[in-house]
């Protein structure tokens, strides 16, 4: 019975130094590799393209011309010509003011004007009669000068009177209260019956002549620099001339089918903001951009020879960006770059921590993790920014 049971235990023995083998046989084999299997994960190979970044800046709208429209005189409004938002011509009558005083005021200067014409003709008559009885020594010389300067007097007068007459119906004009020029009619603060004056808080309202308008936006130094390191010219002003046309995005998120130009607003740079102040000037045939809207004014970069990652390929950590890099051996490694700071919405271009050459993961990457082996599966590079152009000017700027 012991026997029996000595060799029994010897072949449990025997049992289980045979498994401990075969499983440490089989675990040096998977940390080998060599019979691992390994995951596959798409990679790109990164080289210098070219490629147009767009970069998009907040913009508010102003018509090529706005001018306040206030009276020139004071009184009643009697009658409105226009409401708000019509299209008005030059010289088109928009308000009409009480004009009883003015017209009155006209009259009354029409009566003095006659009254020194006659006065005129009486000093004239005079002095024709004194002539002939000087010469006859009927009267003295000294008579004749008087004559004369009566009739200078009297001339004088009429002149005045005449004056008042015009400022009397200059005065009358503008009790009708007209366009000075062509436009779109702003807000109307007041109505028939309110009184207003040349001193009003509000003008009565405002003509936007918007045939072109003004997009009024901010740059970053930042971006400035950037974009002007890029751009053809000797100075700043001849670098924003040479820029291409840029694009404005309307508030519904349309694009506005008329380019525009850039130009300078202000040549300094806002200590407090660190911002430059440009403008975009947009035509407006069709009057579907207005004053006091807004916007996005996009502008077009153009790059060459850069390298480009997509952002799907790269991930964020405290604040810095990341890549997988896959070497000769599949083996991948977490890789910082630097990125430019304007970019598409789907793709970075990288100016640090990359190479031409270098391949990198560019799905997956919440599976990787630094130091292990990846079975790379090369994709077509061209094919992939292919798929991202239909985003390409989308802007994160």
């Amino acid at each position: 019975m012991q026997n029996k049971l000595l060799h029994t235990a010897k072949s449990i023995f025997v049992l289980t130094i045979g498994t401990l083998v075969l499983i440490s046989c089989g675990n040096q084999q998977n940390s080998s590799g060599s019979g691992q299997q390994l995951s596959s994960f798409p990679v790109i190979t990164v080289r210098p393209r070219s490629t147009v970044l767009y970069a998009d800046y907040p913009a508010t709208l102003e018509g090529h011309q706005t001018v306040e429209i206030r009276p020139r005189v004071s009184g009643y409004i009697t009658k409105m010509y226009v409401d708000e938002g019509a299209q008005v011509t030059k010289g088109e009558k928009l308000f009409q003011l009480n004009s009883e005083e003015y017209e009155q005021q006209v009259r009354s200067a029409k009566s003095d004007v006659e009254a020194a014409k006659a006065a005129v003709n009486t000093a004239n008559m005079n002095l024709q009669k004194t002539k002939p009885l000087a010469e006859k020594d009927i009267v003295s010389q000294y008579d004749v000068e008087a004559a004369q300067y009566n009739l200078q007097s009297k001339k004088a007068a009429l002149a005045q009177a005449q004056a008042r007459l015009v400022n009397a119906q200059t005065n009358l004009g503008y009790t009708t209260v007209k366009s000075p020029a062509n436009g779109v009619i702003g807000n109307i603060p007041y109505r028939v019956g309110s009184l207003v004056s040349s001193n009003i808080a509000k003008p009565l309202t405002v003509v936007s002549d918007i045939s072109k308008m003004y997009a009024y936006f901010s740059m970053s130094e930042r971006d400035l620099l950037e974009i002007m390191r890029e751009a053809q010219g000797t100075d700043l002003r001849e670098k924003i001339k040479q820029m291409p046309p840029v694009s404005f995005i309307m508030a519904d998120n349309s694009v506005y089918p008329h380019k525009g130009n850039i130009e300078i607003a202000s040549g300094l740079i806002n200590q407090s903001t660190g911002s430059a102040n440009f403008r975009a000037t947009f035509p407006n045939p069709e009057k579907l951009l207005r004053s006091g809207g807004s916007g996005t004014v996009r502008l077009p970069i153009p790059k060459d020879s850069v390298l480009i990652v997509p952002k799907k390929a790269t991930y964020d950590l405290q604040n810095k960006h990341f890549v997988y890099v896959v070497d000769n051996n599949g083996k991948v490694q977490s890789t910082p770059i630097q990125i430019s700071s304007v970019s598409n919405a789907k793709t970075y271009v990288v100016t640090g921590g990359l190479q031409a050459g270098d391949q990198i993961v560019i799905n997956g990457l919440p599976n990787l993790q630094d130091g292990i082996t990846i079975k790379p599966n090369p994709v077509n590079t061209d094919s992939v920014f292919e798929s991202l152009s239909s985003d390409s000017t989308e802007s994160t700027g």
